[in-house]
């Protein structure tokens, strides 16, 4: 989230980058979590849902927090979908604080601290057929989720209390692997 004043901000949107060794259990709430937005979100013409980032990928640390996609055909009626959302727990976080204009991105919480992540994607948008690429592409190579597992526990302690540090950190191994997959 970028904005100049943290002081109004939820706990949730401060909290510290910390990795936690694989789960195989993430999969299986991936999975549910999945269908869950998409029975949810269906009304909006939402029938992908796929359960993406590290946690959807095996043997690979993590932040335990499962990241979900939804392919919408539109935002026509993102009002509709936030209060949709919001009856579910999900907290819309407004383009202007996300910072990324391809998506509209949603966090579920409980206890104060990030449980799941949506990211809300029109069709076309290439983003999309890019997180599906490095998510297959990792779960075929063992020896990049292990470099990727230490990269990221790494950037962890390197930017601990600055999330968004940490996820730009990480874009060259991830472009990197893309790169790789094509030739």
């Amino acid at each position: 989230m970028t904005h100049e004043s943290q002081e109004d901000w939820p706990i949730w949107a401060t909290e510290a980058v910390e990795i936690q060794p694989a789960n195989p259990e993430w999969l299986e709430r991936g999975r549910e979590e999945a269908a869950r937005l998409r029975a949810l979100l269906a009304p909006y013409g939402v029938d992908e849902v796929e359960h993406i980032g590290s946690t959807s990928i095996p043997d690979l640390a993590a932040k335990p927090i499962l990241d979900v996609m939804a392919k919408i055909p539109s935002y026509a009626q993102l009002e509709e979908v936030v209060e949709t959302l919001a009856a579910e727990d999900w907290h819309y976080v407004p383009v202007e604080l996300d910072g990324h204009e391809w998506r509209r991105f949603f966090v579920k919480v409980k206890q104060d601290r990030r449980k799941c992540h949506l990211h809300l994607i029109p069709q076309h948008e290439q983003r999309w057929d890019i997180q599906l690429r490095f998510r297959n592409v990792m779960r075929q190579r063992p020896d990049a989720v292990e470099r990727y597992g230490q990269l990221k526990q790494q950037l962890a302690e390197q930017y601990r209390n600055d999330r968004e540090a940490y996820t730009r950190a990480k874009s060259e191994f991830i472009q990197h692997v893309l790169t790789e997959a094509e030739r």
